[in-house]
């Protein structure tokens, strides 16, 4: 399809346009890469929606959770998108991408758009192109735009610096519940929702709720943050409680960031994140695909293995044809 009809499609909220760019953003290939540039550079950056990042430990129940969430949203006339990143396997790379079937019922909403995707080998609990993706939807005129994480714990903490507010989902009844996610990513944190506080467990994420309050009293005061926040709330996806109360908490504190100009502040610093993220990439890209250097850099790795050379000299010697004329390093 030509870019700048896909890119028109887009601007409607072609949902299969949609998907079709996504994939096109995912390719590996040279060629697809320089039309997804393309199109992101024609679709601009006009449009914006709310970010929502959403980590938390496998079976906590962040797809439940986001259906029921994506379907109050809907009903409130949002239009809600969801991208969900699953695991790869480290042995055959592949994914289960079994989300939309979590979310049978969210789905079939017409506002409402999901889109899986593998994790490949990136850390951080979101993929390689994530970010990008989540430009493709504010094109689209999605309202919010919600980023569930592999789910893995503590580590996941690179979801914060493309949302706009980080939500941590716990499950109550977890044993020592302040050893369940330590304190990195508890600092990023702008909401802790206690999920499953219904039935017999109720009362156990009452109590959950209350000692991660109390936790978050302890933290230190972020400048991002009015008074009062981050939060601890308890929810239940099942029964659909607590989850208004949640959005009227994530469109306060929002719109405050909006009033006293840390969303833009905010949104800068995420891109300059990026930036450097893509020269990273772009850097070890060049080592890997150009002959001579994959050549340099076998036999620099080679050379480590058999206890040659020391790995932090090797790397030095291993970017030194990047750099023409190397100053000394410190």
């Amino acid at each position: 399809m030509d870019i700048d009809e896909l890119a028109n499609r887009i601007r409607t909220g072609d949902r299969r346009a949609l998907a079709r760019a996504i994939t096109l953003i995912e390719s590996g290939r040279s060629d697809h890469r320089e039309s997804a540039l393309h199109l992101l550079d024609t679709l601009g950056q006009d449009r914006q929606a709310l970010r929502i990042g959403l980590s938390g430990t496998p079976g906590v129940g962040k797809s439940t959770f986001i259906e029921a969430f994506g379907l109050m949203l809907t009903g409130r006339g949002l239009r809600v998108a969801v991208l969900a990143v699953d695991p790869s396997s480290a042995r055959s790379g592949g994914s289960i991408l079994g989300d939309k079937t979590r979310m049978e019922r969210l789905s079939r909403e017409p506002s409402a758009f999901i889109r899986p995707s593998p994790s490949q080998t990136e850390l951080g609990g979101v993929a390689r192109r994530t970010r990008e993706a989540v430009a493709l939807c504010e094109a689209a005129g999605f309202d919010v735009v919600l980023i569930e994480t592999v789910g893995v714990g503590q580590s996941e903490t690179m979801v914060a610096d493309m949302s706009d507010l980080f939500v941590l989902l716990l499950a109550p009844a977890g044993g020592d519940e302040l050893q369940g996610v330590k304190r990195g990513i508890m600092e990023m944190a702008d909401l802790i929702l206690v999920n499953k506080a219904d039935g017999e467990l109720k009362s156990q994420a009452v109590r959950t709720c209350a000692d991660y309050a109390g936790a978050l009293r302890l933290l230190r005061k972020r400048a991002q943050d009015p008074d009062g926040f981050p939060k601890a709330l308890t929810v239940s996806s099942t029964e659909a409680d607590g989850l208004e109360r949640a959005w009227d908490e994530m469109t306060a504190l929002a719109d405050w960031r909006h009033s006293a100009g840390v969303w833009e502040t905010a949104r800068a610093d995420q891109a300059r994140f990026w930036f450097r993220e893509e020269v990273r990439h772009g850097l070890m890209r060049r080592l890997t695909e150009d002959t001579d250097l994959r050549a340099r850099l076998a036999a620099l790795e080679q050379a480590v293995a058999d206890g040659q050379m020391a790995p932090a000299a090797a790397a030095r010697a291993a970017i030194a044809p990047l750099r023409p004329n190397p100053a000394e390093d410190a």
